[in-house]
């Protein structure tokens, strides 16, 4: 009887009616209708995005169903770009607009959770060195030294 009634709740059947309309899209399909309502994106920032999907989103997923897309594919997808030699920041920004594509489609009910939580790409902060810069380098700063106790004064 609770089965039945939370079947019949008018959300699930929404919930199940956005799923079988989003789910068979293909990934351009998709795209399109999600770019649509980014109604205040700059157009330098409508450039870029569309060199992401020109350039890195589309090759990969242009054909993909949505309702396909899972963290094993949003990590091949990584590794791919990682493989053919794209850089950090390209491989940050791509994964973001992904990200961002698939969070649109997890919140209209596709997914139970989003494809791209697990994965990242490699950060673009470079890491701390492990040993000081040498002298001479500019940044070097030496050790500040402690006076003795038995040097005169």
């Amino acid at each position: 009887m609770l089965y039945q009634a939370r079947k019949n709740n008018p959300q699930s059947q929404h919930k199940a009616a956005r799923i079988q309309q989003y789910s068979p899209m293909q990934f351009h399909e998709y795209v399109a209708e999600w770019k649509a309502g980014q109604r205040d994106l700059s157009p330098s920032s409508l450039r870029h995005l569309d060199s992401l999907l020109v350039h890195h989103l589309h090759p990969a997923f242009r054909s993909r169903r949505m309702g396909t897309f899972d963290h094993k594919v949003v990590e091949a997808f990584i590794q791919s770009m990682e493989r053919n030699g794209v850089g950090l920041a390209t491989q940050s920004n791509a994964f973001d607009k992904l990200k961002s594509i698939l969070l649109d489609a997890h919140r209209l009910g596709l997914y139970d959770d989003t494809p791209s939580t697990a994965s990242s790409p490699r950060s673009t902060t470079p890491s701390a060195p492990s040993s000081p810069p040498p002298p001479g380098s500019g940044t070097y700063a030496p050790p500040a030294t402690k006076p003795s106790a038995s040097s005169p004064t």
